[in-house]
């Protein structure tokens, strides 16, 4: 789900030792009789699962919607499907760390060439191979699409489905590795067999799974891209939520207006009238508290939905309710994917030129968020009935969900607010030396122009000061900040093989947030430089003692610059080697490079 989702490790508790883990596994598991009572619920898209005796059953509807298939068991299914319709296809897109195929269904009414009039609908389950529910509410749509007398919702639109993106994750199945979520049976593993979340991958591509992903991307560019999760968090009345970059924060002004105008009230309406209850994707301000409010905050672009709006490519965040039965999200996400595929085909085109329009989108660019603290407005919310406690277990208060409705509420909902915004370059340079900078680029179908010659070029720089690396990896990478970024003018010479990434382009903004140092999710941030922050060159003390005494002797204004140190930083006053270094510094040796962001800015002296 989302990072304000209570996480062991990186974004909650602190990671379990080893001893202690070895004590929880010795005791009794627990079961999901410790979850809130679960409330009844009839709706009419019950009727769009198949009969026992159907001999189209999709494998989850054999067990009543309450289990989902493997992958083998998956493919197989979509196999016979294929086998039956002119309208299917299966493609492979690449292939997992563990060496598995990734497979996109493409449905589509215009053969082996898709009709770029046409808009593609792009939808991927399994990126959390826990939260499966859009894989087996997919397999119920494609089957009713080839054989159940749904091909018309093809008419208008092409359709891709990626049934399980983390396929290594998923066949790390465990009736335990979701114990807040009700069903299915057994769950797959939130992240790959690289231990990498793959909806924290998109900007920094680490894995093979997402460059096979943006190579789709790339590929078909598709004018919706649906991310299907299942929720964690809040307990509430919705058993389908979804949202996407809320707007004051869109890079994609135009196709959000479309996502909020156009798509949620068809989506809505075709879920309410299916027995649903479909609700806007928040969190809580603070899971313990449900009545602080909610947050929306501003969603880095390491998130689908993030990525999505960044490089002009609308995207949906589905979050199904963890809290609601197997069976009832199924056909929940059945309907929406169903609505979806109607709301595309009857206004595709609009949605189409409001991308156009967002593509062609130029100036200032928001780079730094940080935290609002008024609300940014009120929302009519659903609540569940909960009370507060204070636990012997934690020593802190909880929170117990009581499993009953409570009367709707407006309730404050916080967000985000531009901290730093700045007007973009011309160009970035990336120096041919920094190979895996420009793979990730291409990958991305970032336009660049490649040197075949050496290029010298008058460019803004780049130098931060106090470098801190964390203290523990995240993601497979350490990450880097900086206390401090200035500016400086430099003449650099490129080598043959470096390149040129204009921002006058549709994937500027994107190319923006991956090299500009001060973004979150910039190469920088995610440690793509290691070189820059280690010094290789050194100076004995009995070299740089006579040679700053020197230079303290020529220069009153360095020695008073010195002084004001040596009086204000205890730290520094006592230590030898960080005086010596200090005046090492202001020399000529010193190393010019070190600390120097390597990306050149073109931008007018």
């Amino acid at each position: 789900m989302t990072k304000k989702a209570m996480k062991i490790g990186r974004w909650g508790l602190p990671a379990v030792s080893l001893a202690l883990a070895t004590h929880v596994s010795a005791a009794i598991d627990p079961d999901r009789s410790i979850l809130p009572p679960e409330q009844p619920w009839h709706g009419a898209s019950e009727a769009l699962a198949a009969r026992p005796t159907d001999p189209w059953i999709t494998p989850s509807e054999k067990t009543g919607l309450t289990a989902t298939p493997s992958y083998a068991e998956t493919r197989a299914y979509l196999d016979r499907l294929v086998q039956a319709s002119p309208l299917l296809r299966v493609e492979t897109f690449g292939r997992t760390a563990q060496g598995r195929d990734m497979i996109v269904v493409v449905a589509s009414k215009d053969g082996a060439s898709l009709d770029p009039a046409k808009p593609v609908l792009l939808v991927q389950s399994g990126i959390h191979p826990g939260e499966i529910d859009g894989k087996d509410a997919g397999l119920m749509l494609l089957r009713d699409i080839v054989v159940r007398g749904k091909s018309s919702l093809l008419d208008r639109v092409n359709f891709l489905f990626v049934p399980v993106f983390n396929i290594d994750g998923h066949e790390r199945t465990s009736p335990y590795n979701r114990p807040n979520q009700r069903g299915p049976v057994s769950q797959g593993w939130r992240t790959t067999a690289q231990n990498i979340n793959l909806n924290r991958d998109y900007m920094k591509a680490d894995t093979p799974e997402m460059q096979a992903m943006l190579g789709l991307i790339n590929r078909y560019d598709p004018a919706l891209y649906l991310d299907l999760h299942v929720s964690d968090g809040l307990d509430f009345q919705y058993d389908i939520t979804y949202g996407f970059q809320d707007a004051p924060y869109a890079q994609s002004p135009a196709a959000n207006r479309w996502l909020e105008q156009v798509y949620r009230p068809q989506v809505d309406a075709a879920l309410k009238a299916r027995g649903h209850v479909p609700g806007p994707l928040v969190l809580a301000v603070d899971d313990r508290k449900p009545t602080d409010g909610l947050s929306l905050p501003h969603f880095p672009a390491n998130f689908s939905h993030g990525y999505g709006d960044l490089r002009h490519m609308p995207a949906v965040l589905v979050e199904d309710h963890a809290l609601k039965p197997y069976r009832r999200r199924v056909l929940g996400e059945y309907v929406l994917l169903e609505a979806t595929l109607r709301t595309l085909g009857s206004d595709g085109a609009l949605l189409k030129r409001d991308i156009a329009e967002d593509r062609a989108r130029r100036g200032p660019m928001t780079i730094t968020w940080k935290p609002r603290t008024d609300p940014v407005r009120n929302v009519h919310f659903l609540p569940m009935k909960s009370e507060r406690f204070l636990s012997d277990v934690s020593g802190g208060y909880e929170v117990r969900w009581l499993g009953q409705p409570a009367p709707a509420v407006d309730i404050p909902l916080f967000g985000s607010q531009a901290d730093k915004t700045v007007d973009l370059p011309a160009a970035y340079w990336v120096s041919a030396v920094d190979v895996a900078v420009i793979d990730r680029l291409r990958r991305h179908g970032i336009r660049m122009e490649t040197l075949d010659q050496p290029r010298t070029v008058s460019v803004d720089m780049i130098r931060i000061s106090d470098p801190k690396l964390a203290t523990m990896p995240v993601e497979n990478r350490v990450p880097v900040t900086a206390g401090a970024f200035q500016h400086e003018r430099h003449e650099e010479t490129y080598p043959a093989g470096s390149v040129r990434v204009p921002t006058d382009q549709p994937l500027g903004r994107l190319a923006a947030e991956l090299l500009e140092p001060e973004t979150e999710e910039s190469f920088f941030s995610w440690g793509f430089f290691p070189a820059m922050l280690e010094r290789t060159e050194y100076i004995e003390g009995y070299v740089v003692e006579p040679m700053g005494a020197a230079m303290l002797a020529r220069s009153p204004a360095l020695k008073a610059e010195f002084d004001q140190k040596v009086k204000s930083d205890p730290a520094f006053a006592a230590s030898p080697d960080a005086r010596l270094t200090w005046l090492y510094a202001h020399t000529r040796y010193y190393d010019q490079r070190y600390l120097l962001y390597p990306v050149g800015r073109e931008t007018a002296k």
